[in-house]
């Protein structure tokens, strides 16, 4: 059929249609061919034929843009081919927005770019980048109260790392949590970078501290009882004032406020108080961030009486009925939650002295709100035993694990004690190896009947190395050189060795001690020493040389225990000693035999008979009680030493020494220390040493009391001395003594007995005053030292004292006296001069007082100092009791070493 038949144009006469129509056109077919018939039928009605000219143009379609090359630019460090592998734009594939965007993303995710664009040309994707700078050195500007090291640690960036503005800001924050650590709310932080060449940045943290936040007001609402300050009071928490200038309770800390509403809880149970109950605690910073203002809203509710306080034991040797009627609690009493528990505490020990270690006692209680009464009972029960499985000792690298083991009072495959625990933690304490409050810890192991204890101990430098120079108000300048090791080996073992110089005494000693010999609980110990002491008297503020003493000699000791507690320790010293007085100033030859001796009108009597050389041959016996949690720094226990010492085995010194003393430490109020001391000795003398006025006990022998032992009094200021007082012409003639202390020469001369005791609180303060060291304290000091013979004293006559000169060759005396006087003559018999006087004595008497048993009272403030010259002590004292010729002192300090 040809196209004249069809009534169209020949097909050759037409345009060809491009491939894309004849696909529209099919595809319309195919959707119109879907179509309902009666809707074909409207259209082809409605619609005229279409022609070749009124047919639409369909639209061209989108090429596909192909990435023909990858470049990049900028790159410093990184190679292209590196920074390529971060993206997955590749060459052969279609490039898109979205690819772009994604490839920027994926570069900025590596954060080691600070600028990048992805940019097509043609096909030719071009990333252009640059780099983020590399960290030459990283520089803390401004920080004071926190030094580098503590800061540096805590930052991610280091230098040779990338900066990037995310780690920075990320430091910041870090920075000034460090500080509000401390308190400093008020810190900023403002990161800096200074170009270097080659891409490298410093980075300079410049850092405002601002000051400590304080506490500067606490509020409390709903207190009807008790007023705000008593309320204050009992918090740890302190508003920020002038007299709070060594605290560091007045910063803000989140801790130490929850701490504060417990504390809070507390007072009030101990006051009957038991619905009290903290509804809110705030705490505000200031618009200046320098300041908290801290508010409390509380209930305190109504105040309880106690009800019928009763025990009830399951334990076969606690009779309940009996235990009740000796309760310290009666029916009526306010209620008070600390009384419960101290009896807690005592039913726990009492319990534990009887065998029953596992002695469970728990109050339970009953609240009657009709009476306001709250009943208690004690219930006692044994718990189910359980046994330590194993003992675990980590942390040691230098001592030895037997070193700690042996301090443990519970061994493996033992009942479970816990008094047992807390005497070995006190045991392993009192080394002083290891962290101040160690504590053993104790685990559950897989067996619910055993218990695993663990000390994970944290040494501490045991060595010690002292070169020191300092002054003090006793010894004047002083240097001394040291040396010891408390841990030698590891095995607990204490060497040393140390040099002592000051201007009045020189020592050198040697020592040594084993606690464990072979292993055994038997201690011993060796010390070697030289002494050589100047001792003195005073007039007024000058210090005179007496007697000098030359010691030499060693002691040895042994030590076993008796109990857990108690100890014995016994000891046998060998001294041999040389005591001297200046010739010059204390011998004269006033017989005329051509020998110099000792002239009490020099020296005084007492003197005189001191000197010589003798030897002591001293045998000792020490009993030890201690209790005490620390023997370093106790805050709780008790300790109580009895010693006894007989010179007379063998020496040319005999006599018995007899000392006891006392202490007990409790902690009260918090972390206050209170502590009560005691002491007092006797010594008695087994020798007739013979003539009037001397006693049986040589005077180096015996006891002298002053500074250190009792404040408030000069170094030997307290007991029997002896005073030599000038006696001048009044102007008319007559005598004048004088008793001004200034003008008057002083020497103490001992008792034979004494006493003195201690009342001491100690002060803690905040972490800041801590970590200097400072420890001040409150203490009344009372104390006596008595009983010696009365000594004969001198007295050279009035007028003109008394005279000596040089004898001449015969032996002959170069002066005369007249009347009973010493008068003097410039020539002789034969009209020969004199020789030259040798020594005038002005006139003067002597006087003896101090020798009573009346107590010496002081009180007053100390200060202990950690300082970096060594330990310092400053105590300012008042006197209340004094003896007439007692000596007192109200400032005294001590540094570069102690006595």
């Amino acid at each position: 059929m040809n196209g004249t038949d069809m009534g169209c144009e020949p097909v050759s006469r037409k345009k060809s249609a491009p491939k894309s129509q004849w696909a529209l056109a099919l595809l319309s077919s195919t959707v119109l061919a879907g179509l309902p018939v009666g809707a074909l039928a409207q259209d082809a009605t409605a619609a005229p034929p279409a022609t070749a000219e009124t047919q639409p143009t369909p639209a061209p379609t989108p090429q596909r843009d192909v990435i023909r090359s990858i470049a990049v630019q900028g790159a410093q460090r990184l190679e292209p081919q590196t920074i390529l592998t971060y993206i997955n734009l590749r060459p052969g594939q279609e490039y898109t927005q979205v690819a772009a965007d994604q490839a920027l993303k994926d570069l900025y995710a590596t954060e080691l770019f600070s600028t990048a664009s992805v940019r097509n040309n043609g096909g030719n994707v071009v990333i252009d980048i640059v780099e983020n700078p590399v960290i030459n050195r990283i520089i803390l500007e401004g920080n004071k109260r926190l030094k580098n090291d503590k800061i540096v640690p805590e930052i991610k960036l280091a230098p040779r790392q990338i900066f990037t503005r995310s780690k920075v800001r990320a430091d910041v924050a870090r920075i000034i949590e460090l500080y509000k650590r401390q308190g400093r709310f008020a810190a900023t932080v403002e990161p800096k970078t200074v170009q270097l060449s080659q891409n490298r940045v410093d980075l300079v943290f410049e850092i405002s501290e601002g000051p400590k936040s304080k506490v500067r007001q606490i509020n409390i609402i709903g207190n009807d009882v008790f007023s705000d300050g008593k309320l204050r009071g009992e918090m740890v928490t302190k508003q920020a004032r002038l007299t709070s200038f060594f605290s560091s309770n007045t910063s803000y800390d989140p801790d130490r406020l929850a701490f504060d509403q417990q504390k809070l809880r507390e007072f009030y149970l101990t006051e009957g108080y038991v619905d009290f109950r903290v509804v809110s605690a705030v705490a505000e910073l200031t618009p200046d961030k320098r300041d908290f203002i801290i508010t409390y809203v509380v209930e305190e509710g109504e105040r309880y009486k106690f009800g019928d306080v009763t025990v009830d034991s399951s334990l076969r040797d606690f009779d309940s009925d009996a235990m009740t009627s000796n309760l310290a609690i009666e029916t009526g009493e306010w209620y008070d939650a600390k009384r419960i528990e101290d009896i807690v505490e005592q039913l726990t020990e009492l319990a534990g002295t009887f065998g029953y270690a596992f002695a469970d006692v728990r109050p339970q209680f009953t609240r009657n709100k009709d009476d306001l009464t709250m009943d208690v009972v004690l219930a006692i029960r044994e718990a189910d035993r359980t046994y330590v499985e194993r003992i675990d000792v980590n942390g040691n690298t230098l001592t030895q694990d037997k070193v700690i083991r042996r301090e443990f009072r519970l061994a493996e495959g033992d009942a479970f004690n816990s008094i047992g625990v807390k005497r070995s933690t006190n045991r392993i304490n009192s080394l002083g190896f290891f962290q101040e409050q160690f504590e053993i810890e104790q685990k559950e192991s897989v067996d619910p009947d055993r218990i695993i204890l663990e000390a994970n101990v944290e040494e501490q430098p045991t060595g010690e190395l002292q070169l020191s120079a300092g002054f003090s108000s006793i010894e004047s300048f002083l240097l001394s050189a040291s040396i010891r090791q408390r841990n030698f080996r590891g095995r607990g073992q204490t060497v040393g060795a140390s040099v002592q110089w000051s201007r009045f005494s020189r020592s050198f000693n040697l020592s040594f001690t084993e606690p464990y010999v072979f292993d055994r609980n038997i201690s011993a110990g060796i010390d070697l020493y030289r002494r050589d002491f100047n001792s003195f008297n005073f007039t007024g503020n000058d210090r005179n040389t007496t007697y000098e003493q030359s010691t030499t000699g060693g002691s040895l000791r042994l030590g076993v225990p008796l109990t857990e507690y108690i100890s014995l320790i016994g000891s046998y010293t060998l001294n041999f000693d040389d005591i001297t007085l200046d010739e010059n100033t204390f011998f004269s030859d006033f017989d005329g035999d051509g020998v110099s001796t000792c002239e009490p009108l020099l020296a005084g009597r007492f003197l005189c008979d001191v000197i010589g050389s003798r030897t002591s041959s001293i045998l000792g016996v020490n009993l030890i009680y201690d209790a005490l949690n620390s023997r370093f720094r106790p805050t709780r226990g008790e300790q109580l030493t009895l010693s006894v010492d007989y010179a007379g085995l063998g020496g040319s010194v005999n006599y018995i020494k007899a000392r006891a003393k006392a202490a007990k430490y409790w902690q009260v109020l918090g972390d206050f220390v209170f502590s009560l001391s005691a002491e007092g000795g006797y010594i008695k003398g087994l020798e007739d040493r013979g003539g009037p006025g001397v006693d049986d006990v040589r005077l180096v022998d015996r006891f002298f009391l002053g500074e250190p032992q009792i404040r408030g009094f000069d170094i030997r200021g307290v007991g029997p001395r002896v005073l030599r007082q000038p006696i001048i012409d009044d102007g008319t003639g007559n005598p004048l003594v004088i008793t001004d202390r200034d003008r008057v020469a002083d020497d103490a001369i001992g008792g034979n007995a004494y006493y003195l005791g201690r009342a001491e609180l100690e002060i803690p303060l905040g972490s800041g005053a801590r970590e200097l060291g400072l420890r001040p304290s409150i203490f009344l000091d009372v104390g006596a030292l008595f009983n010696v013979t009365t000594p004969v004293l001198q007295q050279s006559p009035f007028p003109g004292g008394l005279s000596f000169q040089l004898r001449d060759g015969d032996g002959n005396p170069l002066f005369v006296t007249a009347a009973g006087l010493p008068t003097l003559d410039t020539v002789d018999a034969n009209g020969n001069p004199l020789s030259p006087l040798n020594r005038t004595i002005d006139p003067f008497q002597e006087v003896f007082l101090g020798d009573s048993a009346a107590p010496r009272v002081a009180l007053g403030i100390g200060v202990n100092w950690n300082s970096p010259f060594g330990p310092f002590r400053i105590d300012f004292a008042h006197v209340l009791k004094k003896q007439p010729g007692d000596d007192t002192k109200t400032l005294s300090f001590n540094v570069g070493t102690q006595f």
